[in-house]
């Protein structure tokens, strides 16, 4: 899923009907004061963060099915202190041809801290001439940094099998069958993310053959299939992106089309802005490839 960051866009009929019910809306430092039909999946969509974290840190009760407008929201990932011990912010000025995660590569940056701290859209595009305060590390915590990430990844798939293309294939149509979701649509989102290869981890952190963010993973775990998922896994990849694939067709009101774009940009973010030059091309090629299977 990538280059968006995943996709808490939207939520299951349970969840994503946290709707607000008064009057306000702002930013605030780290706070988000909610506003007439915001729900708690929009929010975290919006700030690059997921649900669970909203929960948590709010210490919303039971699953926070119910956020008040007026209300003050925590943001994660908003406070300052330490990092400044650790390095430096600059303010770099966006050129042709870049992107946030090309951005983010260059100054050794993690990408959601750049969109939180210069409140980027969902989309998480950058735009020519804008400036960006960018936090970064000495060299020697970014090495450290590099190494423990390739390490984490590389460690994510110890254990575990992984199964060639073809048993992916099989694992997700017979998955797609279990969800009732048409299993051809399923098969051109894996391929066109990851060609069915469950070895695959982008650049941003997506994993397998459904190429899913592990923020993502968690989400669907605890508010969609209700059990734990190892998205490491072949079959719990599988299953994490066919039911985030089942969830996108039941707010889109079966709108494949639709439902394939919020998997690749977010849903929240093609309500807003509509889809993107690369997601329209993204969504093209997924119903190209669902007509081949």
């Amino acid at each position: 899923m990538s280059p968006r960051t995943l996709l808490t866009r939207t939520a299951p009929a349970g969840v994503a009907v946290l709707l607000a019910i008064a009057v306000t809306a702002s930013t605030s430092g780290g706070n988000y004061r909610v506003r007439p039909g915001d729900t708690l999946s929009a929010i975290a969509a919006r700030y690059h963060t997921s649900v669970a974290a909203l929960v948590q840190l709010n210490h919303l009760p039971g699953n926070g099915n119910l956020i008040y407008a007026g209300s003050t929201l925590r943001l994660p990932g908003h406070h300052r202190g330490s990092h400044a011990r650790h390095g430096s912010t600059i303010t770099y000025v966006v050129h042709p041809g870049d992107s946030l995660y090309g951005i983010a590569g260059r100054f050794h940056a993690n990408p959601q801290h750049i969109a939180r701290r210069n409140h980027l859209p969902a989309s998480l595009m950058v735009v020519i001439g804008q400036r960006l305060r960018i936090h970064v590390r000495h060299a020697s915590h970014a090495h450290h940094a590099r190494h423990h990430a390739r390490h984490h990844r590389a460690a994510g798939f110890h254990g575990y099998a992984v199964p060639s293309r073809e048993a992916v294939a099989g694992m997700i149509r017979s998955t797609a069958a279990r969800w009732h979701l048409d299993g051809r649509f399923a098969l051109g989102i894996s391929y066109e993310e990851a060609g069915f290869n469950q070895r695959m981890i982008s650049s941003v952190g997506a994993v397998g053959a459904m190429q899913v963010m592990p923020s993502t993973g968690r989400w669907i775990s605890a508010y969609v299939v209700r059990r734990p998922l190892d998205i490491y896994r072949a079959q719990d990849n599988v299953t994490a992106g066919v039911a985030l694939l089942s969830v996108l067709l039941r707010e889109t009101g079966g709108n494949m089309r639709l439902a394939a774009a919020g998997y690749y940009q977010g849903l929240a973010s093609v309500h807003d802005h509509g889809m993107f030059a690369d997601t329209k091309r993204y969504v093209a090629n997924v119903m190209a490839l669902r007509n081949r299977f």
